[in-house]
């Protein structure tokens, strides 16, 4: 039986889309295959890591048969990058097997029954419904993505807080050296709900959600989220978990601050922390008369010096930083300039800012030198 007749590039697009999330490492066979559902001309490609599911969708099938099969997600996405780009791709299925076949080429795939897919089961109601542009939320997401968690014991730290409240949607990430928060505005929100929505989701998203102001629909019920958007459907399990009061580490008391240009600092930085090592991050900040003094040093007794002017009119500070958690915000921030806070303190937190953003703030530790 003939399922699908397409150009390559046609197939590849919506495999590409949904094979992200396929571990390469898994416990369950079937978690390495993706579950194809064809319903006359439409043909749906779900796949799923029991976490996240993501659906996408497109008009390619042959014949007005329903029919569903998983087939390996890997192999069929490797098989179509290797083959031409011209002509067509029809996939067919006869014993059980699927068949990829073009002008010259032909290969057999084994199956597993779609039955034995674990799809996930979503609420007949939502707690919340919004849709914003998709740029508003990729630049919310690229924001404060970068300090998340990686594998933190505390498991609530490896995600990302999602504030939903009247007016406003904010996002919030911390892995417990630094913070970043990041605000906009929505529609359609009635009541407060918090939400942590894990790291794999969130970098899904980044890679899918796409710069224009086509509109993503966000729904929010226990347990779950869901987003949806182009024919992309993507669904996540919620990390379970009191996310830390945020409100209480950004500090609104700060009377010094000080702009800095972002391209200069960042390029000082990435220059200081060659002479750092991976055990140990720390680079010196010497604030001064309209001047900022960096430095690092190493076991080898090797030393890095840089110099930049900044509009710094106060007592002289002395303070370190991790230079990962600095090179991380100036990476992800897009403005010419920076507004830099700071405390007398050498032990208090920095918080940076833009100036044309209000919403956004990072929050930084300091680091004995």
């Amino acid at each position: 039986m003939q399922l699908v007749q397409t150009p390559r590039d046609a197939l590849l697009k919506p495999l590409s889309i949904v094979a992200g999330i396929v571990e390469r490492r898994h416990t369950l066979p079937i978690l390495a295959n993706i579950l194809m559902r064809k319903e006359g001309n439409r043909v749906s490609f779900i796949a799923t890591d029991l976490e996240v599911q993501i659906t996408t969708h497109a008009d390619f099938g042959v014949g007005q048969d329903n029919e569903s099969i998983t087939v390996a997600a890997r192999k069929l996405l490797d098989i179509l990058k290797a083959l031409p780009g011209t002509g067509d791709v029809r996939l067919g299925l006869a014993s059980n097997k699927l068949s990829v076949q073009t002008a010259k080429s032909r290969f057999n795939l084994q199956t597993l029954a779609a039955t034995e897919f674990p799809t996930v089961a979503q609420p007949e109601q939502w707690d919340v419904s919004l849709t914003m542009p998709q740029k508003t939320l990729r630049h919310v997401l690229n924001m404060v993505h970068f300090a998340m968690a990686q594998q933190d014991i505390r498991y609530y730290l490896n995600g990302m807080l999602l504030v939903f409240e009247p007016g406003h949607v904010r996002a919030v990430a911390t892995d417990g050296h630094r913070l970043a928060h990041c605000a906009t505005v929505a529609d359609g929100i009635e009541a407060r709900h918090e939400v942590i929505v894990p790291r794999k989701t969130v970098l899904e998203m980044q890679r899918l959600l796409s710069d224009t102001e086509e509109p993503v629909s966000i729904d929010v019920a226990p347990g779950q989220i869901r987003f949806r958007f182009s024919d992309i459907e993507l669904v996540s399990k919620l990390v379970e978990g009191k996310f830390p009061d945020f409100t209480r580490v950004i500090p609104t008391n700060y009377t010094r601050h000080f702009g800095v240009s972002r391209e200069a600092l960042q390029g000082s930085l990435q220059r200081a922390a060659i002479l750092t090592t991976d055990k140990f991050k720390g680079v010196r900040l010497q604030l001064g008369e309209h001047l900022m003094k960096i430095s690092s040093s190493n076991a080898e007794q090797e030393e890095a010096q840089e110099e930049i002017d900044i509009d710094y009119s106060f007592e002289p500070l002395d303070v370190g930083f991790n230079v990962s958690y600095l090179l991380d915000v100036l990476g992800n921030v897009k403005t010419d300039q920076i507004t830099w806070s700071v405390m007398p303190d050498a032990n208090a937190s920095a918080l940076i800012t833009l100036p044309e953003d209000d919403q956004f703030k990072y929050v930084v530790m300091p680091m004995r030198i």
